[in-house]
């Protein structure tokens, strides 16, 4: 590829993967002159572990990206080869969309999505320097390209000085067969940045046609599937696209849980090899036979990885054992007696920057201009990644057309709780750290009622049009079916009118009753806390509390509220302190 030398840009992405595509598409489609630059432009929207998107909260978070006018729902509807709505044994409140990817159709509709962004340049390289002094004024390249740009979004994933362990096989590299990221790591340590080190996992693969598919129980997906993009959702009709496929659904045994134990001290989580820590709620399998050394079975589920691969992922067996183990471990799996391992599972452990250093619109606080989304936060999983994508393009694109930066906080782009999962997962991020790689969780919302994935449109879109990012044509779909609903006349609408009223009605004194805490908490939300003030010169504040706040500097006293360490009391000192500097300036 050809080199670019001080070519000028608004915002240059680093990253091409689910945080890093969401960001591009949202600053492009916003105005801004973008360039995204990755290390092999052919892989972005990889998919590197399981190819499925949605589940559990998750899928809520990516029916508000779509909301929004993100890219994620668009391009899951089109791609996927199974879907299903988990949690249907419990109120739609907590109802899960879930979809099967084809993981190289996913990552080609991605790469056909940005292709129609006008603003947008995709580059291949890698960024080895960022520079700013004090705001973001350029990247540099290794190839000696130079980016000049007002605005970084750094989504680097599980590259920043990756290396992948296979028992004791090291591999320097964020993906098998990809090359580590090096540089970056230690110019965002030379900017000031507080790095950590964090580990992640994946499964080994099998080839489809050496299992015996008739020993596991099969799944189906929905007889009637539900699209993840409201733009689906709101046509008179929709279907996949693509062919709907079966996953299965089998089981270890003693034998096999015996056999991991037996070569404990070969697994670099026990050996002392991995020092960093990994997903505690999406544990490898050595980590549940350790950890639940009394159960005698945990699931595993064959999910096919596309139509035109023979690759099944074996989602619930994710490992860094040795080879020669993990041959032998699923051969004793029932129906995987002659299955031929493609690749072998692995951890990787990769670098990130520790989120106290981020604000809610995740530009970081040291550095203007300069802003983080992915798994470079602590998270874990694509939609996390992409939620925190379509904020930090949003508000990149902001920055750099002086919209906000100098405006204030009230120009800033934030979700708050009671708005979105996406707010709460940043929320969580700058004001309580993550020890381990942050996943989300329907039960971290205390607002989920409000939160479901039939109503991400009634909460989002009227924000995604306001900011210029939902477009005419998905606009006036929304607007025809709030009227429906809002008009609807009883055993007159259609069915998909129907359920949104049966679930209003059915959580309607919930939600007033929610719909109270909410305004109460509202009112310390928008009570802002101006980012110059000085906590060392708040009268009667704890010294530990100006420590904390001083250290997490929350945008609002709703969020000092949250900062673990501070009370109520701190927060009363400080409104109090607020208040009379309010007064004073006027």
């Amino acid at each position: 590829m050809a080199k670019i030398v001080n070519r000028a840009f608004d915002i240059v992405v680093i990253g091409g993967g689910h945080a890093g595509a969401e960001a591009a598409w949202a600053a492009s489609r916003l105005g801004a002159q973008v360039a995204l630059v990755t290390l092999d432009p052919s892989r972005i929207g990889q998919m590197s572990c399981n190819p499925a998107i949605g589940g559990l909260a998750k899928g809520q978070m990516v029916r508000e990206v779509d909301a929004l006018g993100g890219l994620m729902g668009i391009a899951t509807d089109n791609t996927g080869i199974q879907f299903r709505m988990l949690n249907r044994s419990k109120g739609p409140a907590v109802w899960g969309p879930r979809a099967q990817a084809d993981k190289y159709k996913y990552a080609k509709e991605v790469q056909r999505l940005l292709g129609t962004c006008a603003n947008l340049q995709i580059i291949g390289g890698e960024v080895s320097e960022i520079e700013a002094s004090p705001a973001v004024r350029a990247v540099a390249l290794a190839d000696g390209t130079h980016l000049t740009c007002r605005a970084v979004i750094v989504t680097t994933g599980t590259f920043l000085r990756g290396l992948m362990h296979t028992g004791e096989k090291k591999t320097e590299g964020g993906r098998v067969g990809e090359a580590a990221a090096k540089g970056l790591s230690e110019c965002l340590t030379r900017l000031g940045l507080e790095m950590g080190r964090l580990k992640t996992g994946t499964p080994p693969r099998l080839r489809r046609q050496t299992i015996d598919f008739s020993a596991f129980e099969t799944q189906a997906g929905d007889e009637v599937p539900a699209p993840f993009s409201y733009l689906n959702e709101y046509a008179p009709t929709w279907s996949p696209p693509l062919q709907q496929v079966y996953c299965w659904i089998g089981g270890t045994n003693p034998q096999i849980h015996e056999l991991i134990r037996q070569n404990l001290h070969r697994a670099p989580m026990y050996s002392g090899q991995i020092q960093s820590i990994g997903p505690r709620y999406c544990p490898s399998i050595e980590d549940k036979v350790v950890r639940f050394a009394d159960k005698q079975r945990h699931q595993i589920f064959l999910e096919p990885e596309g139509l035109d691969t023979d690759e099944i992922y074996c989602n619930g067996i994710s490992t860094s054992l040795p080879a020669d183990v993990q041959e032998a471990m699923v051969r004793l799996v029932p129906g995987l007696q002659r299955a031929e391992i493609l690749r072998y599972g692995y951890a990787v452990e990769y670098d990130m920057v520790w989120p106290t250093q981020i604000q809610s619109t995740l530009a970081t606080k040291r550095i203007a201009g300069l802003f983080l989304a992915g798994q470079i936060n602590g998270t874990s999983g694509y939609e996390e990644a992409a939620g925190q994508g379509i904020v930090a393009g949003i508000n990149a694109a902001r920055y750099a057309a002086g919209a906000a930066g100098t405006a204030g906080r009230e120009a800033d782009f934030v979700l708050r709780r009671d708005q979105a999962y996406i707010g709460v997962l940043i929320d969580d991020l700058v004001t309580k750290p993550p020890t381990e790689p942050y996943r989300m969780f329907t039960s971290r919302a205390e607002h989920r009622l409000h939160l479901r994935n039939d109503n991400a449109d009634d909460r989002l879109t009227p924000l995604g049009r306001e900011i210029g990012l939902v477009d005419d044509d998905r606009w006036s779909r929304f607007c025809a079916v709030r009227d429906a609903v809002e008009n609807a006349a009883a055993g007159a609408v259609q069915p998909d009118i129907a359920r949104r009223l049966e679930i209003r009605l059915k959580y309607e004194g919930y939600i007033a009753r929610q719909d109270r805490q909410i305004e109460r908490m509202a009112q310390m939300e928008s009570k802002l806390i101006p980012a110059t003030v000085d906590y060392s010169a708040v009268v009667g504040l704890r010294n530990e509390a100006r420590q904390k706040l001083a250290k997490f500097t929350p945008r609002s006293l709703g969020q000092a509220l949250r900062v673990s360490g501070i009370t109520p009391a701190d927060v009363t000192v400080l409104a109090i302190h607020l208040d009379r500097r309010s007064r004073a300036g006027n």
